[in-house]
């Protein structure tokens, strides 16, 4: 029986999302890009705020946030500084520094699309479980500026698909999620109705 026992337990070893798996599978050089829809939830609201529009990756170097709805606004970080431009007003730039969530996203972002686990870890704790069908990676900030604003971000996927984006606040609060790909794709059709939730942890 103790050399049967073996035989019962592989599938769920072979099946298992480690972190090394999930990093090759999101993996994507630039350029490239991906619809987001952003939910943000406030007790001043009556319901959560959506905002949409699109990530893009123009270079290695360079994240892009292009808003669309419910306002237009293109936010670019590139080389340790960030631009925000509005329609009828002169761009804003300043220092990364400044914006310690956006250094934070910047250097996942790029980590993660690159597959560079040992970038990552520079800037966060990481951790993985889950199954190749249904997985989580939760990156928890080193940067003590960084941890002063966000407690943990947590990754939700399905296979090579990166569904959701979590971002816990470091005080109590409401979750910020950023759905991406096909998850974004389902809130904007489902509109108001879409059970934002479900959809980010794969359940939809």
């Amino acid at each position: 029986m103790a050399a049967i026992a073996p035989l019962y337990a592989a599938p769920e070893t072979v099946d298992r999302a480690d972190t090394a798996w999930i990093l090759s599978k999101l993996a994507r050089p630039a350029p490239m890009h991906t619809a987001f829809v952003e939910v943000r939830d406030s007790k001043l609201l009556k319901a959560p705020l959506r905002i949409e529009g699109e990530y893009q990756r123009p270079t290695e170097d360079t994240l892009v946030r292009e808003v669309r709805s419910p306002y237009p606004e293109t936010t670019t970080i590139r080389s340790g500084t960030v631009s925000i431009a509005r329609a009828g007003k002169s761009p804003r730039t300043f220092s990364l520094s400044r914006v310690p969530e956006l250094a934070g996203l910047q250097a996942s972002f790029g980590a993660l699309l690159s597959g560079d686990r040992q970038l990552l870890e520079q800037h966060f704790r990481i951790a993985s479980q889950g199954s190749h069908q249904h997985w989580t990676l939760t990156l928890t900030p080193k940067d003590k500026a960084f941890v002063a604003k966000v407690r943990d971000i947590t990754l939700y996927g399905r296979g090579a698909e990166l569904r959701c984006i979590e971002t816990a606040p470091a005080t109590p609060g409401e979750l910020q999620r950023t759905l991406l790909a096909g998850a974004a794709h389902a809130a904007a059709t489902a509109g108001p109705s879409a059970d934002f939730g479900a959809l980010c942890h794969a359940q939809e």
